[in-house]
């Protein structure tokens, strides 16, 4: 679940099996308020013109879709005594583009398509701050998957790092608590040579903050992190001293950060 704010009007949008679905009820409640909300839905959603709508959107994407109850719908709409619900919409037809929910986040959803369609009847610069606000939420989901998988890619060669160490640098006879500080010896080599301190130094600069310091990291340094932590695997195969391999990994630091925040980062990389 997110939100987005649309003329001052908190908006509900859920992820339902990969689909966005935006809150008809919150969209609603910025035109007449939220004790009208549901009548503004059902006046919207009884014309002919908003049946052929969402008939034609559920015959496009779901397959399952009763077409023979969509057309009495569509026959009916435009007379004095038709009346229709969303959930009597979604009952009927087996309709999958809007979605009525109960409890804590009830309401009435529809998938975003539909719901920028529902944004007219509200007005017309509500629904056009609606897909732009829509539009900045996407964009900064996709920052944020990102940097996950970044931190993912990480977290994965960090292994391959560990065992570098593992088979490298530990004796065969050592404690676990000996063996841990090593693994964290070389875990705070890296640490200085990307981000110019150890874990500690980082967690008594900053007490406040959870997690630790690579969880703080920007995506430029998380990738170059990570091909960090290959390189001293390599480094640490081949014999090399820690001192010297603290030297060379910070020169690749500041060359790798520097090509990546230029944006040219496709061929310098690879020098």
């Amino acid at each position: 679940m997110a939100k987005i704010i649309v003329q001052n009007t908190d908006i509900t949008v859920l992820g339902v099996e990969g689909q966005d679905y935006i809150s008809l009820t919150d969209m609603a409640s910025a035109k007449d308020g939220d004790s009208r909300a549901a009548d503004v839905i059902k006046n919207w959603i009884r014309t002919r013109y908003t049946i052929e709508f969402l008939g034609t959107w559920e015959i496009i994407h779901n397959p399952n879709f009763k077409v023979v109850e969509f057309d009495h719908f569509r026959m009916s709409a435009g007379l004095p005594s038709f009346v229709l619900s969303a959930s009597e919409w979604v009952e009927k037809t087996n309709a999958i583009g809007i979605i009525v929910k109960k409890g804590r986040y009830g309401g009435t959803y529809a998938h975003k398509d539909i719901a920028f369609e529902f944004g007219s009847a509200i007005s017309v610069p509500f629904k056009l701050y609606l897909i732009e606000e829509f539009q900045r939420l996407k964009s900064e989901e996709q920052k944020q998957l990102g940097w996950s998988v970044k931190r993912e890619l990480s977290r994965i060669n960090y292994r391959i790092h560990t065992d570098a160490i593992k088979h490298n640098l530990i004796p065969a006879e050592i404690t676990k608590a000996q063996a841990s500080i090593i693994y964290a010896n070389e875990a705070d080599v890296l640490n200085v040579a990307m981000f110019g301190m150890t874990a500690k130094q980082w967690r008594d600069a900053n007490p406040d903050l959870k997690g630790n310091i690579r969880d703080y990291a920007s995506i430029n340094e998380l990738i170059c992190l990570s091909n960090m932590e290959n390189l001293n695997a390599v480094f640490i195969e081949q014999g090399m001293p820690q001192p010297e391999r603290l030297i060379k990994l910070n020169q690749i630091a500041i060359h790798q950060m520097s090509v990546l925040e230029s944006g040219d980062n496709n061929r310098e990389l690879l020098k």
